[in-house]
C-alpha cells in the first residue's frame, strides 16, 4: 500500500510528459505529411555513381 504513494505521482507525471509530447510534436509539424517521405524515395531519379561514369570514359 505505501508504494502506491510514490507509484501514482509517477505514473500521473509520466503521462503528463506523454500528453505534452505528442502535443509538441503536432505542433510543431510531425504529423503533416507521412507519406512525402515514402513516396520520395520512389520517385526520385536512379543516378549513376562515379565508379560508373569513370568505366564508361575508359572504354
Amino acid at each position: 500500500m505505501e508504494s502506491l504513494y510514490l507509484l501514482i505521482p509517477i505514473a500521473l507525471l509520466f503521462a503528463v510528459v506523454v500528453i505534452w509530447l505528442l502535443i509538441w510534436a503536432v505542433n510543431n509539424g510531425q504529423y503533416d505529411d507521412l507519406e512525402k517521405d515514402g513516396w520520395r524515395s520512389l520517385n526520385d531519379e536512379m543516378k549513376p555513381s562515379d565508379t560508373q561514369r569513370n568505366d564508361d570514359k575508359s572504354d
